[in-house]
Order: structure tokens, then sequence, then C-alpha cells
């Protein structure tokens, strides 16, 4: 059973229907990335909206009999040797393995215009989305320990960088150092929120600035941010998972949780996994709960025979 039906959920049930095993894929449709127009990175597939390229994973299953079912996971019981998922809906799976494929939640900064903004003016990724705002003036907002690189990293793609401490207050004089030596100017004071554009005939809405609590308002053309994020659900704590302090499930080098036949890959186990290597995790994950499986099926038909002749 493979809870969630993004890019990594669907790259494991493309090895494990390969390997002719039985696989359930439940999915409530609400992947991480829906607000962005495309996805990036992802060879042969640069710059396809997001839904469509689900939708091209989803055919590639078809020759190999996974079952998929609309809903949101949300309890799980161990029943013997097998686990039973049930959905908000009512509906029950019974299988053997499951994989949390279920992604993360986006922890937004409470600014303005943030959530309007988030994936099409506010972003995260530069690897992702830093060639589409290429030379334009890029604001970066103070949200954790990691922003100050973040800053440096998005001047890559940038000469007019500006950052904003916002939250994090006075820099060390090491950080300002790095940031004033690279170009990107600083900016203090909180920021209120983000100054948008358009959206009037229902589409998105464009940044076109940074307001500050003072009144000022800086322009920029797109914002980034480290938002904080969570793979919480109510069905992990059904499931017994043990949780990492940054909001993750605990996988070990295999992608296998400290729960019996439980295991985790994509951003459920990784926050920074993008696209590609979140599908290639899967691949691997599936690989060894397939080998874990024939283990066990050759220790069921050992015992069995020595139960004949005994």
């Amino acid at each position: 059973m493979i809870v969630g039906g993004g890019v990594a959920g669907l790259s494991a049930a493309l090895v494990l229907g390969r390997a002719r095993r039985r696989v359930a894929v439940i999915d409530d449709g609400s992947p991480r990335n829906a607000p962005a127009r495309a996805a990036f990175g992802f060879t042969t597939r640069d710059g396809i909206r997001p839904g469509d390229l689900v939708d091209l994973a989803r055919q590639d299953l078809d020759p190999y009999g996974v079952a998929f079912i609309d809903g949101r996971a949300e309890d799980a019981q161990a029943d013997g040797a097998d686990w039973i998922i049930r959905t908000a809906d009512g509906a029950s799976v019974r299988g053997r393995h499951v994989v949390v494929a279920t992604g993360l939640r986006d922890e937004l900064p409470g600014i303005g215009g943030a959530r309007e903004a988030w994936g099409r003016g506010l972003l995260q990724c530069p690897y992702c989305h830093g060639w589409e705002v290429r030379d334009q003036a890029l604001g970066v907002l103070g949200s954790s320990s990691e922003s100050v690189q973040q800053a440096l990293l998005v001047r890559q793609w940038s000469e007019d960088v500006t950052f904003f401490p916002h939250v994090l207050g006075a820099l060390s004089d090491d950080d300002e150092r790095r940031l004033r030596c690279r170009g990107i100017r600083i900016v203090g004071g909180t920021v209120r929120g983000l100054v948008l554009q358009g959206g009037d005939d229902g589409g998105p809405r464009a940044v076109r600035g940074v307001a500050l609590d003072g009144g000022a308002t800086v322009p920029c053309s797109a914002v980034f941010c480290e938002p904080g994020s969570d793979a919480f659900l109510p069905l992990l704590e059904a499931l017994g998972c043990a949780m990492r302090d940054d909001g993750c499930v605990t996988t070990d080098g295999v992608g296998r949780n400290s729960v019996e036949r439980v295991w985790a890959v994509g951003n459920a186990a990784d926050p920074a996994a993008q696209l590609l290597p979140a599908a290639g995790d899967a691949y691997r994950v599936a690989v060894a709960i397939n080998a874990v499986m024939v283990r066990d099926e050759a220790e069921a038909s050992l015992a069995s025979e020595e139960a004949v002749r005994g």
C-alpha cells in the first residue's frame, strides 16, 4: 500500500508493479507542488505542469494492474502480518507493507500575500524556479537559519538581490559581510507583506514588491523564502512512526521506519528531495521492499516444508 500519489509514490508503484506485486496507491489529490505553474529539473519533462507529470506516471502503470484509491488515508491498524489502512470516507485496504509518500505540508511565513503568491512569485528553491526569474529584482525573506545561505545561492541567478532579515533581527558581522561582499543589499525591519498585482480575472497574482511595517516598499519581481515544513498526519500517528525534529519520518539507510513493514520515500523522509531524486529514492526503496518480501516468502516456504516433513 502506497500512501501518496505523487512522483515518489508512483515511482515505487511502478517498480513493485513490474515485480508482479499487488499494489494499491491511496491518494487524496493534493500534491505539495500543486500551486506551481510548472515543474523543472525533471529530465525529459522540464517545464511540465505538475498535474500532467502525475498523469503520465499513472499511464505508465496501466500494464501492471496497480489499483488507485481516491481518498485521504487517516487511520492504520496492525493485523497480524498485515496493515489495514482506512480512508476518511470509510474505505479500507489491507496490505503487507506501507510506503509513506505523502510529502510535506509547507508552513508559510505569516505575512500578507504569502498564500496567494506561493509557488508562483513566492518561491523556495532557486534550482526549481531561479531560471524563470533570472536577472530580475529578487528578494530573500529571513525566515529560518538557512536564509542567509539561501540569499547567497539566489545571487547566482541575479545581481539584483535584496535580503530582508525580517524575524531574524540583527545579522552577525560575518553574515552581513558575506552578503555585502556578494553585492546583496540588506534591508532591515519587519516585512508586513507582499505587494501583489493582477488576479482580477481569477488568475494568479504577480509579486511586485515587499512592504515593510514602516510603510516603505521595496520593488521585487519574486521573493524566495525557506518555509517551515511538516510531514505529520493522523495516519503517521496511527502507524506509530518515529519522526525527526524537522518534521519528517525517520528512516534508516534503506528507507525503513522503526515500525515493522513501514517505509517512507520522497519529501516525507527528506525535506530537500526534489522530483527527480524523490523518484530515484522511491525506486531504491521499492527494490528493498521486494527483497524483504522475497526473503519472507522463502522463509515461509521452508517453514511449511519442514512442518510437512516433521
